[in-house]
């Protein structure tokens, strides 16, 4: 399961500089799949689309951090648990029940990010 941003956001900065995949961003800002990746060109991901990992997308939100879910692997491989909301002040880091996935699910997007 990937981790959501929820409205409790207060924008703190805390949970950007913690993840391991580059995976959160700021209000309006547009996000890529190379971003803090190994990842450049045309690629296929885990779920089997074809995505260019360089094209600029648009921010998922306009008003609060948000977590790309095709970035997040909850830390695993990395820390024992989600470095985002370990250091959440407003505990606005939370699981995204609309994207659940096994630890095996999780390693393995570890391993596409990063060329693993």
């Amino acid at each position: 399961m990937a981790i959501k941003i929820t409205e409790d956001c207060i924008s703190c900065d805390a949970c950007i500089s913690e993840c391991p995949n580059n995976a959160i961003y700021e209000p309006d800002e547009p996000w890529k799949l190379s971003d803090g990746t190994s990842l450049s060109g045309v690629v296929t991901t885990p779920s089997g689309k074809e995505i260019d990992a360089d094209e600029e997308f648009e921010a998922l939100s306009d008003e609060t951090y948000y977590i790309v879910t095709d970035k997040c692997t909850e830390c695993q491989g990395f820390f024992d648990e989600p470095q985002c909301a370990a250091v959440c002040p407003t505990d606005a880091c939370v699981p995204d029940e609309d994207n659940e996935e096994d630890v095996e699910a999780l390693l393995a997007k570890k391993a596409w990010l990063h060329g693993e």
